[in-house]
């Protein structure tokens, strides 16, 4: 019964595939649309010294003119320049200072023999002194207001009453003393040296910096800053056709375009923007699905895949959306060329350009500066897709990051260098955005590695993980049927150095050809290849039973892999690599030696299906070259030359290459290849003189 239910399901499956794609589309535009802002979009775009090349522009309200950011940026900085910094005058400091030189003096020169006279008049002229210096007041200097030089003005506050003054009005703790030590007095040398030492440790600052207070001034003067120049009225001419786009012009539309966000976000039909979106993106989404039909079918008839796509196009603009809601500073932060590096892994370079080119579109119509957005999306995706033609070794996703962001780099220079005119005037910050973005498109690697998982896609990056001869499959064929291994490697070599050069997937078609003959494991003595002895197995067995034994090393290798969940696109060599030709050998035997049976050719003829990659085809003719030329007594020039012309004439006879696009000149460049690959096996010397 539950066979039944998993039966059925794949029949209704397969009934409704079709229109599940349709389902996908309207899907994948309902979520993108749900997301995206829903307020009017400002129609204009234009650049600093550029021409403006549209009507006139009136302004339909009012609005003030705000100040670019350097200019805010300047009268904040002037301001503060402004600004005195405070100082608290603490009489406390005072009265304690004095009461304490007074106990101390007493304490002190009680023991000295001096009589209470002169002690008294000691003591009176110090503490006269220093009511005289603390009167005048003793700052504590702070070193950050010395930069302009040693003196400077500062606020003091007494009793919540401001004044103006210098640092040349009051003492230092050094002048403190050296006016002391030059105003006291005393007809005794050493007395007057004992009164100033002790006079030393009670002059103490009593203008203190009030720190809290000064930050609070400035705070309040930088927020009371204006941001805005001037008003332009309603009615008021913004900027004329023709007219160049100044420095004051440009200021004008940037207040207008960000008057009119700001107005547009309670103005305006919601309902009809969004239908403005679905139309859009349903467009945009219907050219994709045009574009897969036409000239990808296979990913169009493969639901997984399809919707593996539309996953990517509908992550990475929500991610756009989810950017524009939070107001990031820049929307250069997010890795707009994780998507091409994706879709150029899992599927190829084409498609990869195709979509990136499609979702840049989109969000164009949600950020500022859209064509400069688009130069510099479209420009690094392709230089990402570029940079990943070859993938063979891991670390290509940092040479490629390091190309992605050398072109941002670049166009970031030549689009500052257009606008300023000057490299002084660059923003290098500005800049800092696209290299967060270059570090997080190195999401790309684990994003593939699950897209793989989930959808039983095969990337490059997995197909190399399996030409590693140290694989588990790999070493038990090597171990069970050497022969079958060595063979499996030098179709490899053939294969690969033929594809490579009349363009494929070079490291699909080496995976391909190592894994071809794996199902050889289970009984590899009945294999060519793996005797090492005259007497054969099939001398004992009927032609049929032979010809079923080598046939089923196709059936068996594919549930080898299947139970090593090996990708399909390996398992497809295993099909193909024979197609549906007879096992030749012991079919011509059974006519020659059994006249009078009937045959039934099907009983010598291999399941298929044909080759139908270029990929595939290639296996095909490098497994039957390869193999063939182990049967050479004498592997010179000519006979190579022979074998392979006979063998791939052979399969062009059988229509073995119908289905496989591979051209009369593909074909002439796999032969020259294959001949000069195995005289360079056999070791073949090339006799010059006949070319004399």
């Amino acid at each position: 019964m539950a066979k039944i239910k998993r039966n059925s399901h794949k029949i209704l499956y397969r009934k409704y595939s079709s229109n599940l794609k349709y389902v996908m589309m309207i899907f994948t535009v309902f979520i993108i649309t749900l997301f995206l802002p829903k307020q009017p979009r400002f129609r204009y775009e234009f650049e600093k010294n550029a021409v403006w090349k549209n009507k006139d522009l009136i302004s339909p309200f009012s609005f003030a003119i705000l100040k670019t950011n350097p200019q805010v940026s300047a009268d904040k900085k002037n301001a503060l320049k402004d600004i005195l910094p405070v100082y608290q005058l603490d009489r406390s400091v005072t009265e304690n200072a004095l009461e304490e030189f007074a106990n101390e003096f007493d304490v002190k020169w009680r023991s000295k023999q001096l009589s209470e006279k002169e002690r008294d008049t000691y003591k009176t002229a110090a503490y006269k002194l220093l009511q005289r210096i603390y009167q005048k007041g003793i700052i504590g200097l702070n070193v950050k207001h010395q930069a302009g030089g040693k003196n400077y003005d500062f606020s003091l506050v007494e009793n919540n009453v401001a004044q103006e003054k210098n640092t040349q009005d009051v003492f230092t703790a050094e002048s403190a003393l050296n006016f002391f030590k030059d105003n006291f007095k005393a007809p005794n040398q050493v007395m007057g040296d004992l009164v100033a030492n002790l006079a030393i440790d009670h002059i103490t600052p009593n203008i203190i910096f009030d720190e809290r207070l000064t930050q609070t001034i400035q705070d309040n003067t930088v927020n009371n800053i204006s941001t805005t120049k001037g008003m332009v009225q309603k009615g008021e001419l913004i900027v004329a056709k023709n007219d160049v786009i100044d420095e004051e012009i440009y200021q004008k539309l940037e207040s207008y375009k960000a008057t009119y966000d700001a107005q547009t976000k309670t103005i305006g039909s919601r309902a009809l923007v969004y239908l403005g979106q679905v139309v859009l993106v349903g467009f945009i989404v219907t050219i994709l699905m045009s574009f897969l039909f036409l000239f990808r079918k296979d990913i169009f008839a493969d639901n997984r895949q399809l919707s593996l796509i539309l996953i990517v196009t509908t992550g990475m603009l929500l991610a756009l959306t989810w950017a524009i809601k939070m107001e990031i500073p820049s929307l250069y932060y997010i890795p707009f060329c994780v998507v091409p590096i994706i879709i150029r892994i899992l599927f190829d370079t084409r498609l990869a350009l195709y979509l990136h080119m499609l979702v840049i579109l989109i969000a164009g119509f949600f950020v500022a500066n859209s064509f400069e957005f688009v130069f510099y999306q479209v420009t690094a995706g392709m230089v990402a897709i570029f940079s990943i033609k070859n993938f063979v070794k891991r670390e290509r996703f940092l040479v490629s990051a390091l190309f992605i962001l050398l072109a941002y780099f670049v166009s970031f220079i030549g689009i500052a260098l257009l606008r300023e005119g000057s490299f002084r005037e660059i923003e290098w910050v500005n800049f800092v955005p696209f290299v967060f973005s270059v570090l997080l498109s190195l999401l790309a690697y684990p994003l593939i590695y699950l897209f793989e998982r989930i959808f039983g896609i095969t990337s490059d990056v997995a197909l190399i993980e399996l030409t590693n001869t140290n694989n588990k499959l790999l070493r038990e064929l090597a171990f069970k049927a050497p022969g079958t291994f060595q063979h499996s490697l030098q179709v490899a070599n053939l294969a690969e150095a033929a594809i490579f050069k009349i363009g494929g997937n070079s490291v699909l078609v080496r995976a391909g050809a190592l894994y071809h003959d794996i199902g050889k494991v289970d009984n590899p003595q009945y294999f060519i290849e793996n005797q090492n002895t005259a007497v054969s197995p099939h001398d004992k067995l009927p032609y049929e039973q032979s010809a079923q034994i080598i046939i089923q090393h196709v059936h068996k290798g594919i549930e080898i892999l299947r139970r090593n969940q090996i990708p399909e696109a390996i398992i497809d060599f295993i099909r193909t690599h024979h197609g549906n030709t007879r096992v030749d050998y012991f079919y011509q035997s059974f006519l020659k030696n059994t006249p009078e049976k009937f045959v039934d050719e099907n009983i010598f003829r291999y399941p298929g299906p044909i080759p139908f990659s270029k990929e595939t085809g290639v296996l095909m003719l490098a497994d039957s070259v390869e193999a063939a030329s182990r049967s050479l007594k004498n592997p010179d020039a000519q006979n190579i030359n022979d074998i392979v012309e006979r063998i791939i004439n052979y399969k062009l006879e059988q229509n073995q290459l119908d289905d496989c696009d591979l051209t009369l000149k593909d074909i002439e460049t796999i032969k020259l290849i294959f001949k000069t690959m195995l005289m360079s096996i056999y070791h073949v010397r090339i006799d010059y003189q006949q070319n004399l």
